[in-house]
């Protein structure tokens, strides 16, 4: 898993079983994650993106957002999980992310 980047806030988000995702750490452990957000950056940098967050973390504390680029895999059902690579996409992905956060407030 990355910890390249990472952002902090108040979770209060209800949720569907749809938003879980299982990833495996760098022991080999499952660890399920919830979606927070996903980004399209098809238009920019041909990829989309995805915010995540241990699904562990309790109804109404401060998690800890991870960002990758996301690929979705051509049956639909799974996809790969890869590194940001640019300071040009943090930047797009932080717009979005703020943006998003305000209008949530």
């Amino acid at each position: 898993m990355t910890d390249k980047h990472e952002h902090n806030h108040d979770h209060d988000h209800v949720h569907d079983a749809d938003d879980l995702i299982t990833l495996i750490d760098d022991e080999g452990n499952e660890v399920l994650f919830r979606i927070h957000l996903t980004i399209d950056g098809t238009e920019q940098f041909g990829k989309e993106y995805v915010l995540l967050y241990d699904a562990s973390t309790p109804e109404g504390e401060e998690v800890e957002l991870l960002a990758y680029a996301y690929e979705q895999a051509d049956n639909e059902a799974e996809g790969r999980l890869m590194e940001i690579e640019t300071e040009a996409e943090w930047d797009m992905i932080e717009e979005v992310f703020n943006t998003f956060e305000s209008e949530e407030d």
